[in-house]
C-alpha cells in the first residue's frame, strides 16, 4: 500500500516518484518493486544532510546541513521541499547550485511545517 507524500526510488534506473494519494497498488519500475525511501533524521552524515531553516521577513530559507553539502556531479542535493499545512513547496537543485532553497512563505501563518531533502547518494532526510 502506498501513502500520500511517500517517496519511492527504482534501484535499477534511479526513477523517483512521490505519491499524490493513498492506494493499494504496488509500485514497480524496470520490472521490479520500487524502494520506499525512509526519511532519516539521524545517523552518519547528519551534519551535511539535516535541513536547517532560517526565517527572514518575507521567506523561509532552508540550508542543507550545518556544514554545506557537496554539490558535485555524482553527489548532490537534488530536491528540497517544505510540507506546510497540506501544501508542498519544492525546489529542484543540480550540481553546482548552492545546497539551499528559499520559499516565499511566512512561518507565522503556518501551524505545522516539515522539511525534507533528497541526496543522490544518502537518500531522503527530514527535520
Amino acid at each position: 500500500m502506498t501513502e500520500k507524500q511517500e517517496i519511492y526510488r527504482c534501484n535499477i534506473c534511479g526513477n523517483i516518484v512521490e505519491i499524490l494519494h493513498n492506494s493499494n497498488g504496488i509500485l514497480e519500475c524496470c520490472k521490479n518493486p520500487m524502494e520506499l525511501l525512509k526519511e532519516k533524521e539521524e545517523g552518519v552524515g547528519t551534519e551535511k544532510h539535516l535541513p536547517v531553516m532560517e526565517e527572514t521577513n518575507e521567506c523561509v530559507k532552508v540550508k542543507i546541513g550545518s556544514i554545506p553539502h557537496p554539490m558535485e556531479e555524482n553527489h548532490c542535493i537534488e530536491m528540497v521541499e517544505i510540507l506546510a499545512d497540506g501544501k508542498i513547496y519544492r525546489k529542484l537543485l543540480k550540481p553546482g547550485d548552492k545546497p539551499e532553497a528559499e520559499f516565499k512563505l511566512n512561518k507565522k501563518d503556518i501551524n505545522q511545517i516539515q522539511i525534507r531533502e533528497y541526496c543522490s547518494i544518502h537518500g531522503l532526510w527530514r527535520s
